[in-house]
């Protein structure tokens, strides 16, 4: 069974990784591949949700590649590898042929099987790895069109405050290694059992990079930013794979959250915070895509306080029924960019009445969004809101609110999209394939909510081994659905005229609560000013100095060559002469006769004889 498990991370990494290596090559044949090994993919996930397999290779001494598949982990490969099919059959019959589709495709297939190997990781290097692949591979596919500035900016900013948040992982797998027993503290299931201070720092970097990643406050503005991607990319990432995936980590370490004895209650409340703030933000956009990427840092909310308030059940059916609903609404508000060249909503006026089954469609998604029976995030909501009443009414009483806000800014969204326009006799035509690929996930926004109602609920919190989770009363989905009808009816009613809020405030939430200028305040400008500084000193100290050491080398080579050299060369001159001399005084003697060098002999022993005596 371990091979069943390698195959299912190796196969979209592999296929992926290829497709980019052949390039431009293979553009024809890229689509066919990719869907192929989606769809390979996706059985191999639902084998691996049956069997639960598990595996293992060497990696680092003492630290082995540990894969493993269990309840959740085996819940979210089917939700990732269906999500990835179902926009992939989008992508193929709506992305432009002349398009670098290998590339495009390619990349897809990495960044979903780097988001597999993220949800099968048993051990934190496993995970980190994965984590860095889906981070690079999510920049490559927000910049997909990099001749733009502005998209290859935003795919920048969306890299850099992802991965700022992501040093949090380095932190926590660096202080499981502190905490002693290696294998044990690297496992994801034995992060808990470390000891304080260790354990607290292992939360902490666990939380700072999971509401990175899912783009939770501080750092949801930079999903406004991922907004510049096509389309398909933005119905993969931020439906069922990346801004999930810290959803997933936090559900995944619910014991160490528990343990930590802080850890809880920080998450839950930040993600009733997101969910009620990035509610008021949706609500505020006049932008489609911005408005969905804004319900979905608000939705994701939900998950994150379900993790908080261990609601493993409510948590996860949040994250499945999301993943349908906002893939389907992401997939549509690209192809109405693409038939009518705006994401604008009030240009969009009409857009669903273009091609109507795009536009129910649409509908059902954002239905499902609002949180009105009988579709699949109303029940999935208050499955997680029991959880979160048990632990405090004010986190369900945020909760509520946050519901209600869903409503509004769902209902605002149809309300732009159903109203008559005039005739576009411009507008491009959707592809047939591309329409018919919604229907899908269409369909799943229905079908899923009976695993929010026992006996399926039960069996699911069995699968996910999450015993004595609450469960809510009738009167509790009556409420939400009374809610979300009344505020759906009451947006609707208002239609397009202007938000009763002070200017500021409609700016403030306009501006994504002005999150991207304050991080500009607090992190980027002091790190600029220190880099000005920074080359203000190597610039007026070390180049000075630099450039006086070397003048000071040159004048110590001039007054060496003026001075010591001539002194020198002086010295050598008359070695040189004195050695000359000698030669003529040694040559004299030798003239080649005979009785000179008898007497010269003589002479000789005559001065030794007379040396000997006086010493002596």
């Amino acid at each position: 069974m371990s091979a069943l498990l390698w195959a299912l991370v190796a196969l979209p990494l592999g296929a992926g990784v290829l497709l980019l290596v052949v390039g431009r090559r293979a553009d024809r044949s890229a689509p066919g591949v990719a869907l192929a090994v989606a769809a390979a993919a996706l059985g191999l996930a639902v084998a691996t949700a049956f069997r639960h397999p598990s595996a293992q290779a060497p990696f680092l001494d003492g630290l082995p590649m540990r894969l493993a598949v269990d309840g959740l982990s085996g819940l979210l490969a089917v939700t990732v590898t269906g999500v990835t099919l179902v926009v992939l059959l989008f992508s193929a019959a709506e992305f432009g042929t002349g398009e670098a589709r290998a590339r495009f495709f390619g990349l897809m297939l990495l960044f979903a099987g780097s988001m597999l190997l993220t949800v099968t990781a048993a051990t934190l290097p496993v995970l980190l790895m994965g984590w860095e692949v889906m981070g690079t591979s999510s920049w490559a596919l927000i910049g997909y069109w990099w001749r733009d500035p502005e998209r290859t900016r935003a795919a920048d900013t969306a890299f850099l405050t992802t991965r700022t948040a992501d040093l949090g992982l380095y932190l926590a797998a660096g202080a499981a290694l502190a905490s002693g027993g290696r294998d044990a503290s690297l496992s994801l299931d034995g992060l808990a059992r470390a000891e304080e201070p260790w354990l607290s720092f292992i939360t902490a970097g666990v939380v700072v990079a999971a509401l990175g990643k899912s783009a939770q406050l501080p750092f949801s503005f930079w999903l406004s930013k991922a907004m510049r991607g096509p389309g398909p990319v933005s119905a993969l990432l931020h439906s069922a794979t990346m801004v999930v995936a810290g959803a997933y980590l936090l559900l995944r370490t619910g014991p160490l959250l528990d343990a930590s004895g802080w850890g809880d209650d920080a998450v839950a409340w930040t993600g009733a915070a997101t969910a009620v703030l990035l509610g008021f933000v949706a609500v505020a956009q006049t932008d489609l895509k911005q408005l969905l990427a804004a319900s979905s840092c608000a939705q994701i909310g939900f998950m994150v306080l379900a993790a908080g308030a261990g609601a493993t059940t409510g948590g996860t059916l949040q994250l499945i029924a999301h993943a349908a609903a906002k893939s389907l609404l992401f997939l549509a508000a690209g192809a109405w960019l693409t038939a009518l060249g705006t994401q604008q909503l009030p240009a969009l006026l009409g857009a669903a009445r273009h091609d109507r089954t795009v536009g129910t469609a649409f509908t059902v998604a954002a239905l499902s969004l609002a949180g009105l029976p009988p579709l699949s995030l109303w029940a999935a909501k208050d499955v997680l809101l029991a959880g979160a009443s048990e632990r405090s009414p004010w986190l369900y009483a945020a909760g509520l609110a946050a519901a209600v806000l869903s409503a509004v800014y769902s209902a605002k969204a149809l309300w732009f999209v159903w109203r008559p326009a005039v005739a576009r006799p411009d507008a491009r035509r959707i592809p047939a394939g591309a329409v018919w690929s919604l229907v899908l996930p269409a369909f799943a926004c229905v079908a899923l909510v009976t695993l929010a109602f026992p006996p399926v609920r039960d069996s699911v919190s069995r699968v996910l081994a999450a015993s004595g989770q609450p469960a809510p009363h009738v009167w509790e989905f009556v409420l939400s659905a009374g809610l979300a009808l009344v505020a759906g009816a009451a947006a609707w009613g208002w239609g397009e005229r202007p938000l009763p809020l002070a200017a500021r405030a409609k700016s403030g939430f306009a501006d994504w609560l002005g999150l991207e200028r304050a991080a500009h305040v607090l992190l980027v400008a002091p790190t600029m000013r220190l880099a000005h500084a920074a080359a203000a000193f190597d610039d007026r100290v070390l180049d000075r100095a630099v450039d006086g050491s070397a003048s000071a080398t040159l004048r110590l080579a001039r007054w060496t060559n003026d001075v010591v050299e001539r002194a020198v060369d002086g010295t050598v001159g008359a070695v040189a002469a004195g050695t000359r001399a000698l030669g003529r005084w040694a040559r004299r003697p030798q003239t080649g006769q005979l009785h000179q060098y008898l007497a010269q002999a003589v002479a000789a022993f005559t001065v030794l004889a007379v040396v000997l005596v006086l010493v002596r």
